[in-house]
């Protein structure tokens, strides 16, 4: 049986029979935030660099994100609005709410989140110093902070002192925010003297041995090869692979919306593959339909088909979408009174209908009456004293839902409209050089963004904004490592 096209992994080419046109020290290969930052500071450390990018334009699938940040410790942001945060808190949040930490990648990132936020603003833009304090997935004007993660969730709220951390560049809206860093990148990038190339695409590694020597390209019927001390790959996930979605993350190719673009084709995870390198949390991707704003909806109740809660409400709607997907059939319904009602600004969640009583609420939604009811009345006697003790919502947004008529609004997957993009990739050390199973290095090889697996893991755990932030800090330290790193030592 042939192996799917979307899963084929490209031959490493032997050096010996693959002769060089050109030599650079760096050669980076995509140029969205990741390769972007990686390809300016192996160029500012005296690197030869060549960014390479299949699409025409730069700016990858990084251009087309709202433009969250995932930056704390003390920001000026953060001062400025009066958000204390520290460098152990950012660190002991980040280690409790991701599935298998890193503690070095987590420690490295969490000492240098302030640094990382003057290098980004040293591009030439400014976060603004305001705060978003509604529950949303991305602020709707230029705010230039808010909570992006499950930091006031329990059991997190609890344990450690929650701050806002979702740094948003100053555009309005939710889609291509990043798209204004993304230009200023580019002209940083062409100032520090980078060989960038458009519209042509690295096709094979180059190998000497157990050493990453190089590139070959193609640039529609032109082919060449490239020799390099060091390669570093940031050519974004899969989710627009059929075969490796199907194989790795089959939910996201059935009835929802994946985020990504025409790139983002896995080849470059292929790529690390053809070398040897170790693959990490490639079965957790990122799936999501918020149902809020307005926020006063998370007042309400959300249940599974059977009638039973499974989710404190007050997640971050990436925690809430990852346990939806945990039920029976990906199914479960927002209930809502009169009171707490209100028309989405946002419909990815859909009205399910109205009921003016629970009896009519239940034959509507197919669960037995006595479950629904009990349920209800749990929730609301518990909810009246300030109280969940079933899943620790937080009292701010406990509120009885007893005025009829009851809206429900439909959170399962297939009516509900999610969204999802993949997570896992490459394997890698601090400074994003690739790693084999074993843990060991592979030589002249490194990855960053999102064909690196780094901090963020699964929906369950996911802050907005750890994609950018991580994809420009490892991208960074890549690019660095990459330029003075010395081959096969």
């Amino acid at each position: 049986m042939s192996t799917p096209s979307g899963l084929v992994v490209p031959e490493a080419l032997p050096a010996s029979s693959t002769p060089a046109d050109e030599t650079f020290d760096v050669v980076v290969a995509g140029f969205g935030i990741a390769g972007g930052c990686a390809a300016l500071e192996a160029a500012r450390a005296g690197a030869r660099v060549l960014l390479l990018e299949k699409s025409a334009v730069h700016g990858g699938t990084s251009s087309m994100s709202g433009g969250h940040f995932y930056l704390g410790g003390g920001t000026a942001v953060q001062k400025a609005t009066g958000h204390e945060d520290s460098v152990e808190a950012m660190f002991a949040y980040l280690m409790a709410s991701t599935k298998d930490p890193d503690e070095d990648k987590i420690r490295a990132y969490c000492e240098g989140s302030v640094e990382q936020f003057d290098w980004l603003e040293a591009l030439g833009f400014e976060f603004e110093r305001s705060f978003y304090p509604e529950k949303a997935v991305i602020q709707p004007g230029t705010q230039g902070l808010m909570f992006t993660g499950n930091e006031k969730v329990w059991p997190y709220r609890d344990e450690i002192q929650p701050a806002p951390r979702g740094h948003k560049v100053p555009v309005p809206g939710d889609t291509e925010g990043t798209r204004i860093v993304m230009d200023l990148l580019r002209t940083k990038v062409e100032e520090a003297g980078v060989d960038v190339r458009y519209e042509t695409g690295v096709t094979n590694l180059v190998i000497d041995g157990d050493v990453v020597v190089g590139v070959a390209w193609k640039s529609f019927d032109r082919t060449g090869v490239v020799a390099a001390s060091s390669v570093v790959i940031a050519a974004g996930g899969f989710v627009m692979n059929p075969d490796m979605v199907q194989k790795y993350t089959p939910a996201l190719g059935e009835k929802l919306f994946t985020l990504g673009s025409t790139y983002d084709d896995g080849l470059g995870i292929r790529l690390g593959q053809s070398v040897g390198a170790a693959l990490e949390h490639m079965e957790e991707p990122f799936i999501t339909a918020p149902f809020y704003p307005p926020s006063q909806l998370v007042k309400g109740l959300v249940i599974n088909k059977l009638g039973k809660r499974f989710v404190a409400e007050d997640s971050y709607h990436a925690r809430s979408s990852y346990h939806v997907m945990k039920q029976p059939d990906s199914a479960a319904y927002l209930i809502v009174d009169a009171e707490h009602y209100a028309e989405q600004l946002m419909p990815l969640v859909p009205l399910k209908d109205g009921y003016e009583t629970v009896e009519e609420m239940a034959e509507g939604l197919d669960i037995p009456v006595e479950v629904l009811r009990e349920t209800l009345d749990t929730y609301n006697a518990n909810a009246a004293e300030g109280e969940d003790p079933d899943f620790h919502k937080h009292p701010d947004w406990l509120a009885p839902q007893t005025t009829a008529p009851w809206a429900v609004l439909d959170l399962t997957l297939g009516v509900a409209l999610y969204a999802g993009f993949t997570i896992g990739g490459i394997a890698t050390t601090v400074d994003g050089q690739a790693r084999r199973s074993d843990g060991s290095v592979i030589p002249g090889l490194y990855a960053a963004g999102a064909c690196a697996s780094n901090i963020a893991q699964d929906g369950n755990g996911y802050c907005s904004g750890t994609q950018l932030g991580e994809g420009s800090f490892f991208g960074r330290r890549a690019g660095k490592h990459a330029a003075s790193a010395q081959v096969g030592a």
